[in-house]
């Protein structure tokens, strides 16, 4: 590591940001749908298995490939498996930025419905379906919250690692926090509510049999915690070198799904104990993300007593997990960038000019969102089951003697992570091919057509485009991003500057 080394200021204040990358809308318009269609109590028991399977190694082998080299993507798969595998981190970059481009669109919906709870919009007999309606499709709006959220997002980046993220992360995440357990709070005490506490809480073993519920765990381990994405390598370079790789990793993957469990107390009470009929609450966890958030909880919030504070928490909350998760992605652009050179405050203004303006199609057109949210979230999968790949290379056995149980550690880690290295690939076979399978069946007769959103031909071709630029562009990748090769190391506990 070079004597210039940015650190966070604290091991609380990197918690607070890798633990703002996790939680994120997947947590709040996601997860109570997914739990409740899912068995409740039992897709959370399947949950928090699919947690120490997939997402706890996968962080931990993030931390260690961010840590090794101290770069962004490029470079640090580049250092931790050689240049030959430039290509790798690429890839995960990409596929990553890709997911900013229309998740900047997204945090600039909630910010729109947090002004619209402050305006008094949502009112009793309002039709919120004509309000998203209207919304979404005038992009004069919808491209103006996307730039809102791209500006705010830069506003923090562009003030560095400690005077910008950590500052903001150590405010917004508590602050989430703090909004969701007040909605909470107003929904549990609602007449009726304690049926949709039930519905979230409630195992029934029958569940437990269904592979449906253990896919659908394993998919909401996998994009609810940023897993795999190459997001938590990016944070790690700011860690500091006695930083508990495991410990962290444990934080951040239960950390997120405690987050989410606060979050399902704070919606499916309220639809149970508000919804008109029974009908209307299955309808309302049957809509989708979007629709689940931005037209159900929106007609459901007026009719509470209290009902416009509430709606202010919770969209303001959502904004909060959205904003936060943003700031990672575009960290990981600027991370890739400052490795080959570029000035940071440089580097972040491009990533964000970048964003704003790669998003714009997808604030234009909720097909063509959609269609980037299918193809690059389940492209995560594969960034996921590279990273595994990179440990099984390096070694995964001295990847947990040398680069996890380092000097420093608190928490030991036993060799159940070798074991859960090697049966990632499995795992992913399975959600993969589940994914792959769904799209099939939704397109039965054209599921090989790269003009349908969720179709498999869309996917495989965007894929193959991307990979093959990528593989054959690897040389330049190695020597513009990873310019001096392996920096040197500084042990555990030297004083370097930034450090504490």
């Amino acid at each position: 590591m070079q004597n210039n080394q940015v650190y966070f200021a604290t091991r609380l204040g990197f918690i607070a940001a890798a633990l703002s990358m996790a939680v994120g809308t997947g947590n709040i318009w996601r997860f109570p749908r997914v739990a409740a269609a899912n068995g409740g109590g039992a897709f959370t028991i399947a949950l928090i298995i699919a947690l120490i399977v997939w997402a706890v190694p996968l962080l931990m082998s993030e931390m260690v490939i961010g840590r090794y080299g101290r770069k962004g993507t490029i470079g640090s798969y580049g250092d931790f498996m050689g240049r030959s595998f430039s290509w790798l981190g690429a890839w995960m970059g990409f596929v990553c930025l890709a997911i900013m481009f229309y998740y900047s669109v997204v945090t600039g919906w909630t910010i729109k419905y947090f002004v619209l709870s402050l305006q008094g919009a949502f009112k009793p007999g309002v039709d919120t379906q004509a309000l998203w309606n209207a919304f979404t499709t005038n992009p004069s709006e919808t491209i103006l919250y996307h730039f809102v959220a791209m500006a705010i997002a830069f506003g923090i980046i562009y003030q560095g690692v400690t005077k910008g993220i950590e500052k903001y992360t150590r405010i917004m995440m508590p602050a989430l926090l703090v909004l969701l357990v007040v909605a909470a709070l107003r929904a549990i005490t609602l007449p009726g509510a304690w049926q949709g506490v039930d519905y979230l809480f409630r195992v029934d073993p029958a569940y437990l049999l269904k592979a449906q519920t253990w896919l659908a765990a394993f998919t909401q381990a996998a994009w609810s915690t940023g897993a795999g994405w190459g997001l938590l390598m990016t944070y790690a370079i700011y860690s500091r070198p006695k930083d508990d790789v495991g410990a962290n990793s444990f934080i951040i993957g239960f950390g997120d799904i405690s987050i989410a469990l606060i979050a399902g107390l704070a919606v499916l009470p309220t639809i149970f104990a508000l919804a008109p009929s029974p009908e209307f609450a299955q309808q309302a966890l049957g809509a989708g993300n979007t629709g689940l958030t931005f037209i159900y909880m929106a007609q459901l919030f007026p009719t509470m007593p209290g009902g416009s504070i509430i709606a202010a928490c919770f969209f303001l909350a959502l904004a909060f997990a959205a904003i936060t998760s943003l700031l990672s992605m575009i960290e990981l652009g600027v991370a890739n960038l400052v490795t080959a050179g570029w000035e940071r405050k440089k580097a972040a203004i491009y990533t964000a000019m970048a964003g704003f303006i790669l998003g714009i199609p997808s604030a234009y057109s909720l097909n063509f969102l959609d269609n980037q949210d299918w193809v690059w979230g389940v492209g995560l999968l594969i960034s996921g089951l590279f990273t595994a790949w990179a440990v099984m290379k390096f070694g995964t056995e001295k990847v947990r003697k040398e680069l996890i149980n380092h000097e420093g550690s608190v928490m030991y880690i036993g060799s159940w992570f070798n074991t859960m290295i090697y049966l990632i690939p499995v795992v992913f076979a399975a959600i993969f091919g589940w994914w792959v399978w769904q799209s099939i069946t939704w397109y039965p007769d054209n599921w090989w057509s790269v003009t349908e959103v969720f179709s498999v031909g869309t996917m495989v071709v965007q894929w193959a485009v991307v990979l093959a630029i990528f593989i054959a562009a690897n040389k330049w990748l190695g020597d513009y991003f990873n310019p001096n090769g392996k920096m040197l190391k500084v042990p555990a506990g030297k004083s370097v500057k930034g450090g504490k």
